[in-house]
């Protein structure tokens, strides 16, 4: 019993001597990262909200900035194209209030009244939603413009892995043919 736990305590002192122990080395490594600048989400999501994509600039997403424009500038085309339609089926139904119907008209003449109606509220609601699109790309601009900037400050170095790594069984097992794994390694 007693050599027993002078074994145990032999162990655990080794073990404990090269966890607990640090090198020389470590305490004079510099750490490989950036200096921390804590306005850089705020001014990339001031910049972005002044003008759509300059907090990409910013932030050194070029590539980001043609997105931006499409999501923002595609349902505001939309929209003045909605709202064309919506005005002048609007106009028609005006009109058709005051008494003048033109038959003859290539695109309203066949049309009756609740055509007209439908029609109006057909565009009128693609014209809000077109409106809603556009607010969501410009906030979503935002948004991405702030979290780049936090992101670009994060710690990423072979230290932070998670690699997954597929292993066959060599044995033959007619049940399964394959195993899967996921090994997580830290270094510190």
């Amino acid at each position: 019993m007693k050599s027993r736990f002078i074994i145990y305590l032999f162990f655990f002192t080794l073990l404990s001597i090269n966890v607990l122990g640090q090198n020389k080395k470590d305490k004079e490594q510099p750490l490989d990262s950036q200096e921390i600048n804590a306005l850089a989400p705020a001014r990339a999501a001031f910049l972005t909200s002044v003008v759509p994509g300059l907090g990409q600039i910013y932030n050194k997403s070029y590539w980001k900035v043609p997105l931006v424009y499409a999501g923002i500038g595609i349902p505001a085309y939309f929209w003045a194209d909605n709202q064309r339609q919506y005005n002048s089926y609007r106009n028609e139904y005006k009109r058709r209030l005051q008494g003048i119907v033109d038959t003859e008209h290539p695109l309203f003449g066949e049309l009756d009244d609740q055509r007209l109606l439908d029609a109006q509220n057909f565009y009128r609601r693609n014209r809000d939603l077109s409106v809603v699109i556009t607010v969501g790309f410009y906030i979503l601009s935002i948004v991405d413009a702030n979290v780049d900037a936090h992101l670009s400050q994060f710690n990423v170095n072979e230290n932070l892995t998670i690699k997954p790594v597929f292993e066959f069984n060599n044995k033959f097992d007619p049940t399964t043919s394959m195993q899967y794994a996921l090994n997580l390694s830290y270094k510190f």
